[in-house]
């Protein structure tokens, strides 16, 4: 069975919305704006659901506006599009210098030195480096809601995993898959339990003790399920169903041959070593609902000081390697203390791939034309992107998405307390489908759940909980998630490839979260 391509898919489901406007009445909720703490101590207002506020309004069936959709979605998605180039076009210059290839291959030959140890032959050192990079990854979904950034980090790890004899599904799912099950087990996500605990009036971020839990069990499955899978595709890595697509990659890494690769530094090298080896301020990193001033960037501007140097002794190759790692160290610290998001992580990407091009002699006209054709290859992952953020604009400007939430959480009241937490996970999780912003969904979702759980007493912590695992899971599989179909074009895997090699592991992930669920309501928790 051929497999449509993914704007066929993606299209398909743009006038399958439209359909539906035609058939399903429309409706809206009444919206109003009120007032939250932050985790900082701080207050922010944000637009929430009116109670009983719901009514039908005039239908607004869909007809034209499918291809309006599609412009709107581009001027939406215009942050994610952009980053999506910019990190495309930053890669595009550093992948040229090789830096990446003579890394792979050093860290490579570094790790088939540790056989010799038999402790090491035992658990097998892919496997240890797999566990390692996902429970990294995981912790960063879970603690800042890392999401986009995973876009940048596919550029790494796709290759990495191809060259260490998996496949590009084992290489996204050590960055991308391992963020996301982070993110859905999330500890101290600001952008879903800040937000979500906000708007049901519970203090930020309690219930953490349980949260713990749930993240640490996800976490466990999701490396196990691909330490399990990467197994088999190294016996056999024809069973991969990306096997034929992956012969872009395979080709990419073996046209890289270390041993013609002459090591050296320019001197424009140590000019770039010099502009970058400067101080920070202190920074204020907020974690939870505390925070403390620690010197991060003076710390990190001070160790970038000394690797570099040592980098810039051996190779220009590892100089490069090591302001990438760098720009990793200042991305956390950025998100966790300045705030940062896709714009400043743009520009960070941006001059790490510019400043890595000028440390490699590359000329001005040079880095202009590596720029463009690395926007040029990445651009198809972003226009899916604009293209997919068009399913939304046709359920909103429908006037159906109110709808569909007003009678999927009225039918709530018919069922018991078990069956209306099913309910209530299973109506989170669909709408995630079409609504992929865990921040909007929570406005909009939260304030008529917290309400809900008052009637039958059950704790708001489940609610969250609820919608939290909700937010979470499907993100890995919804087509209109810009994070999701950004990964994939970089990773050069259809969308319909991804659906069919990933929908069981999410089902069982989704099953999971519904076991967790089920002790909120019959043991005193902490928080709950």
């Amino acid at each position: 069975m051929k497999i449509p391509h993914t704007f066929t898919i993606v299209f398909s489901l743009i006038l399958l919305s439209a359909v539906a406007t035609w058939f399903v009445p429309g409706g809206e909720f009444v919206r109003e704006t009120v007032t939250i703490s932050n985790a900082d101590g701080s207050q922010s207002t944000r637009l929430v659901v009116k109670d009983n506020s719901f009514h039908y309004v005039e239908s607004q069936p869909q007809t034209w506006q499918v291809f309006s959709s599609l412009f709107n979605g581009f001027c939406d998605k215009a942050d994610i599009i952009i980053f999506i180039l910019m990190v495309g076009g930053a890669f595009w210059i550093l992948n040229n210098s090789h830096a990446i290839d003579i890394g792979v291959m050093a860290f490579l030959q570094w790790v088939q030195r540790l056989n010799k140890y038999r402790l090491i032959q035992k658990i097998g050192t892919d496997n240890i480096i797999i566990t390692l990079v996902m429970l990294m990854f995981s912790v960063f979904g879970a603690v800042f809601g890392m999401s986009e950034e995973t876009i940048a980090f596919s550029v790494i790890f796709v290759p990495l995993a191809v060259s260490m004899g998996y496949d590009s599904i084992v290489g996204l799912c050590m960055c991308y898959v391992a963020a996301h099950i982070g993110f859905a087990g999330a500890v101290l996500n600001p952008f879903t339990i800040g937000i979500a605990q906000g708007i049901a009036d519970l203090p930020i971020f309690s219930g953490m003790e349980y949260r713990i839990v749930c993240w640490f069990v996800l976490t466990i499955i999701g490396i196990a399920f691909v330490l399990w899978y990467a197994r088999r595709i190294k016996k056999d890595p024809q069973r991969s169903p990306v096997y034929k697509i992956d012969d872009y990659w395979r080709e990419r890494v073996q046209q890289q041959d270390n041993s013609a690769t002459q090591y050296h530094t320019p001197r424009i090298a140590y000019i770039v070593y010099a502009l970058l080896s400067v101080v920070y301020p202190s920074t204020t990193i907020a974690i939870g609902r505390g925070s403390a001033t620690l010197h991060i960037m003076p710390v990190l501007a001070a160790l970038f000081v000394i690797t570099g140097f040592i980098a810039l002794r051996k190779s220009v190759h590892f100089f490069i390697l090591d302001l990438l790692l760098f720009t990793i160290f200042y991305l956390v610290a950025g998100v966790l203390g300045y705030g940062w998001y896709v714009m400043e992580i743009s520009a960070l990407f941006l001059a790490m791939g510019l400043l890595s091009g000028i440390a490699d002699s590359q000329k001005a006209d040079d880095l202009a034309k590596l720029f463009l054709a690395g926007c040029k290859d990445i651009m198809s992952a972003a226009l899916v992107v604009g293209l997919a953020s068009g399913i939304i604009f046709i359920l909103r400007d429908g006037k159906i998405i109110d709808t569909i939430l007003y009678g999927l959480t009225h039918s709530l009241a018919e069922t018991g307390t078990v069956a209306s937490v099913g309910v209530m996970y299973v109506f989170q999780t669909l709408l995630n489908i079409v609504m992929p912003s865990g921040s909007a969904k929570a406005a909009l979702t939260m304030p008529i759940m917290a309400q809900f759980a008052d009637l039958i007493n059950l704790s708001r912590q489940t609610t969250v909980l609820a919608f939290q695992f909700g937010d979470g899971f499907t993100n890995m599989l919804t087509p209109t998630s810009g994070v999701l179909i950004g990964c994939l074009g970089i990773a050069r895997i259809p969308y319909g490839t991804w659906l069919r090699w990933a929908w069981k592991f999410i089902l069982f992930l989704i099953l999971i979260g519904f076991l967790l669920l089920l002790p909120t309501i019959y043991i005193n928790l902490p928080g709950f």
